[in-house]
């Protein structure tokens, strides 16, 4: 439109199309009507249309509305191709800013390594923000090629269903066919999940761990990840957390040791528990590991015996049907009350009572639904954790010597530190090995 900002710049615009010339036909209008408030004729080739002849608008307003519904037509056709691909399992991705995979999902073993460096990383306790600064650290490039990376960047290769071989089809969807607006599918449009759609770069076990962790993270809070042994070191005198401490600051005898954040928090006397170093640390969680490894069988016989004891949902899904039934034949029965109220003159008192009634019963019985929908995704959540730990254990072969960032992810939930000096070292799944002061 800049032409009609200078009037007597330009007379006339000749254009290949209607089609060509705006998106629908309110467009079109507008723009023409603009362009002749100034002066200015557009000649469309095709349609042989003048919009200074008196019945060039008329004509314009009809073509547009054609090209429009061509347009949409198009749109529609090409988006039920696409669909039709998406329901056989056919997916395609922009290979360019995904990083790990060439054309066709072929494995791209350079970038496949950054991408398994980012999961060992978030298992050896590394914030998604900590994973940032480390990949930013070793000069490793994002997957648009740039040296920054960002926490959403990290949080959707952990979290890509893709880097475990399977393909969910249609997360976006196109909103609008004029202007190809793209939105975020959340019901809208039916999807598709492929499994075993080509070949992982992630074991699915461990990609399953993974989401596991990055929902006990949330639902715990806050999680530092600046270091490892953040939130993982637990005071037994208080209760409270261990925290890093630098001890000489400013000089050659500078050092970082780990004691209870809540030490001199008391009124009265102090925690009593002593301070860690990080190489105390490390040679604790090695002696435990190693005494898990002694009796390795035991321990995986545990673990399965742990699946099969707590981890069962069958009894609980059995109770939900239960209740989701109980929740249809109470509406159904509030249904029916409503209309019989519309249909029927009644005593509004009897009839209030009544429907308060049965919705008081619908609310406690939609309460009891959503209770037993937490203990079935509770009891799912650890069975995939003590599966992932028994994945974990068995690929553990002979005597640990050094310090491992992903067992320590992978296996540890919490120390404590015991007033006496030793320490308990406690792993996912419950297994407690106790190790001397």
């Amino acid at each position: 439109m800049d032409c009609i900002k200078v009037r007597g710049k330009t007379d006339l615009i000749i254009t290949k199309s209607v089609s060509r010339f705006a998106r629908n036909t309110v467009d079109s209008l507008q723009n023409v009507r603009k362009l002749k408030e100034h002066g200015v004729e557009i000649y469309f080739e095709k349609e042989n249309i003048w919009t200074f002849d008196s019945r060039g608008e008329l004509l314009i307003t009809i073509m547009s509305s054609l090209a429009q519904e061509e347009s949409r037509s198009i749109s529609e056709n090409t988006t039920w191709g696409k669909r039709k691909q998406f329901a056989e399992g056919k997916t395609s991705v922009g290979y360019s800013a995904f990083l790990g995979y060439d054309k066709d999902f072929k494995i791209n073993e350079e970038q496949a390594q950054v991408v398994k460096l980012i999961y060992k990383l978030f298992l050896g306790g590394r914030s998604f923000y900590a994973i940032t600064k480390e990949l930013e650290k070793r000069g490793l490039k994002s997957p648009s090629g740039k040296d920054k990376w960002y926490i959403s960047t990290v949080r959707s290769i952990l979290t890509n269903e893709k880097y475990r071989g399977d393909a969910l089809i249609q997360k976006e969807y196109t909103a609008d066919f004029l202007d190809k607006t793209r939105q975020k599918n959340t019901g809208e449009i039916p999807q598709y999940y492929v499994e075993e759609h080509h070949e992982a770069i992630i074991p699915p076990d461990l990609f399953d761990f993974v989401q596991s962790e990055i929902k006990r993270r949330e639902q715990n809070g806050k999680h530092s990840g600046v270091s490892i042994f953040a939130n993982k070191i637990k005071c037994g005198c208080c209760g409270g957390w261990y925290g890093a401490k630098v001890w000489h600051s400013t000089d050659k005898y500078r050092r970082v040791i780990y004691r209870c954040n809540k030490k001199y928090a008391h009124k009265g006397k102090p925690c009593s528990t002593r301070h860690l170093t990080e190489e105390e640390i490390k040679q604790i969680f090695v002696k435990a590991l190693n005494s898990l490894v002694e009796v390795k069988e035991n321990v995986i016989a545990e673990l399965r015996s742990l699946i099969d004891d707590v981890c069962q949902t069958e009894e609980l899904t059995e109770e939900r049907d239960k209740v989701e039934q109980e929740l249809r034949v109470l509406a159904e029965r509030l249904e029916t009350l409503i209309r019989e109220n519309a249909r029927v003159a009644q005593d509004q008192t009897a009839y209030l009572k009544q429907e308060n009634e049965i919705r008081a019963l619908y609310m406690e019985k939609q309460g009891d639904m959503e209770q037993l929908d937490e203990q079935i995704a509770a009891r799912e959540s650890k069975r995939k954790t003590l599966e992932a730990m028994i994945q974990v254990v068995c690929g553990i072969d002979g005597e640990q010597v050094e310090f491992d960032e992903e067992l320590w992810g992978g296996l540890l939930d919490h120390i404590v530190v015991k007033e006496d000096g030793t320490v308990v070292v406690v792993f996912k799944g419950g297994i407690e090995i106790g190790v001397g002061g």
